[in-house]
């Protein structure tokens, strides 16, 4: 699938962004994927805790900005640290093929970790007025 925002800027160009469902997008919303990417990490409880609060932390810093976007990416990147991490508990190197027979305790921890900044996230007033905006704008 192709964006329409491959090789823009969306910083400079925020109109070119679509919220789209879920994660989607998340790998092509530049420059914020090369500022959230390197923050990404659901290995352990340790790493996950760190992951989550360095990318709640942009968010945080996005909205100080007023910057709906980098605000939606990276809520987007706490939404995926779950669903990685809920998907690494479940199945035996994070493959669908291979369930394991119980989940693993450290990644559902993981899991919950980025699951409460990520719902934090995605029920911040400021956050959800912006999305709004942003949608009635560029549809």
């Amino acid at each position: 699938m192709s964006y329409p925002y491959d090789g823009v800027d969306l910083r400079k160009h925020p109109e070119a962004y679509r919220i789209g469902r879920g994660e989607q997008g998340v790998f092509h919303a530049e420059p914020y994927k090369s500022e959230l990417l390197p923050l990404w990490r659901f290995k352990d409880v340790e790493a996950a805790a760190e992951s989550a609060d360095a990318i709640y932390g942009r968010f945080l810093g996005y909205k100080d900005e007023g910057d709906f976007v980098g605000m939606d990416v990276a809520r987007k990147y706490l939404q995926m640290g779950y669903t990685r991490s809920r998907r690494y508990a479940k199945y035996r190197g994070g493959n669908k093929s291979r369930p394991l027979e119980k989940p693993d305790p450290i990644k559902s921890r993981a899991a919950e970790i980025f699951y409460e900044k990520w719902r934090e996230a995605a029920g911040d007033e400021e956050y959800l007025e912006l999305k709004e905006e942003h949608w009635r704008r560029n549809r």
